[in-house]
């Protein structure tokens, strides 16, 4: 079993500089944005896998305090409810980053890989989540500082803790659509999944092959 190596790890989870890009300012520059994009994503990762972890302990906690002692945890309802909202908007954001959200292709499929207009219509769905990003920045901020007074009957903290995953989402989907229209992160830069397979290509791909082998024969 090979040992573990910090080096490594950066590499993998693409925590470096590739020097060979830093000849230029704007290389320089370019290199920068994407070594934070990077590490913005691996803490909201980190930060997402805890918070999912801790609220299935405390609700799996809760559940047999419950069932089998007739006792519980005051604040374990109102807490999982926080790492909920945290979840679903660093998902949210995580999302956007590798294009995973839903996405209808039956117009987009029928025009030529990397043609005009499929760049088009890529720049068109970047713009568009950007707007939803900057939006929910904006908004986020607004109910955050209109809830400021407030405190959560069970655990006396500040309301607008809540409300702090939707800004955050914002702020990452916005930055991360303004590196995909400047050209600075590459789509096919994935982060959290791999490549989508297109199996409709895969199947033509796989009839000229076929065609192509009987007529040598």
């Amino acid at each position: 079993m090979s040992s573990f190596s910090f080096s490594n790890w950066l590499v993998k989870n693409k925590i470096v500089f590739n020097r060979a890009n830093c000849t230029s300012a704007w290389g320089w520059i370019k290199e920068i944005l994407l070594f934070v994009n990077h590490i913005c994503h691996r803490i909201i990762l980190t930060i997402a896998q805890i918070s999912l972890v801790i609220m299935l302990i405390t609700v799996f906690m809760n559940v047999v305090l419950r069932y089998c002692f007739n006792s519980g945890i005051t604040w374990a309802e109102e807490v999982p409810r926080l790492l909920v909202t945290l979840f679903t908007f660093l998902a949210c954001a995580i999302g956007c980053r590798d294009h995973m959200h839903i996405s209808v292709g039956i117009v987009y499929n029928r025009f030529k890989e990397g043609g005009k207009v499929r760049k088009v219509l890529d720049v068109l769905s970047d713009i568009a989540v950007l707007l939803c990003g900057i939006a929910l920045f904006y908004y986020g901020i607004m109910y955050i500082v209109r809830l400021r007074p407030g405190t959560l009957p069970m655990t006396g903290w500040p309301t607008w803790l809540q409300y702090i995953p939707a800004p955050i989402a914002g702020f990452l989907i916005t930055f991360d659509q303004i590196l995909f229209l400047l050209h600075i992160v590459d789509p096919k830069d994935l982060l959290y999944s791999e490549a989508e397979v297109d199996y409709a290509k895969l199947v033509k791909e796989n009839e000229a092959e076929a065609a192509a082998n009987g007529g040598a024969k």
